[in-house]
């Protein structure tokens, strides 16, 4: 679902700091050798995660969700000079793309990749994290979160993005729509848990930026 006409898209586009070089190729990469292209970030929304990673200045992030690594990319953008950015996927395919990308970018020393169930290697992971992004399956979104937030301290953010979901959190839910059930009682967990102090922004298909209190 588009939530805005496709003029005012291309006018904040337009007017919104211009797609680096290297993500135009990740861009073009994407679309002609992976399946599903739609899921990378994209320009706009690129721009806002690294913008908002500038502002947050962070020495750790945890991304949950490389995909091909645009958002990674983006996020690494605003972190510290001796910084790290620990980024996970299930699949092992993308892993090469990700890595010619990373390199690329410049940054490709400060991220670190992993591959396989974010729930299971989060644990293990001994560092605490000032801005996390969980972008992966939908399903697992609360557990992400709780896992992750033990991983935190008072003033890291957490982004979850797709929380708009196409719009049908604001359709009739249907009975056999499970994802979006999970995603209503996801949105209104972050609203009302004392532990954060939570806004959902209409960036793309929803990204809600939580505080850690």
């Amino acid at each position: 679902m588009h939530f805005l006409s496709p003029l005012l898209e291309n006018y904040i586009t337009d007017h919104s700091q211009s797609e680096p070089k290297v993500l135009q190729e990740l861009t073009k990469e994407t679309h002609l050798k992976v399946i599903q292209p739609r899921m990378i970030t994209g320009h706009f929304q690129g721009r806002a995660l690294s913008l908002l990673s500038k502002i947050i200045n962070p020495k750790t992030i945890l991304e949950i969700g490389t995909y091909t690594g645009y958002s990674a990319i983006c996020l690494a953008e605003g972190l510290q000079k001796n910084g790290t950015l620990h980024t996970i996927d299930v699949n092992q395919e993308l892993v090469e793309m990700q890595r010619t990308y990373f390199d690329k970018s410049g940054f490709g020393s400060q991220i670190i990749q992993h591959t396989g169930d974010a729930l299971k290697l989060i644990p293990d992971m001994d560092e605490t994290f000032d801005l996390i992004f969980i972008d992966a399956e939908k399903a697992s979104y609360d557990h992400y979160f709780e896992t992750v937030l033990k991983k935190t301290r008072p003033g890291s953010v957490i982004l979850s993005d797709n929380v708009l979901w196409s719009g049908k959190v604001v359709e009739p839910l249907q009975p056999k729509d499970k994802v979006t059930k999970i995603l209503l009682d996801y949105n209104k967990k972050l609203k009302e848990d004392p532990r954060v102090e939570t806004v959902l922004l209409p960036i793309r298909d929803g990204l809600t930026l939580s505080r850690v209190l």
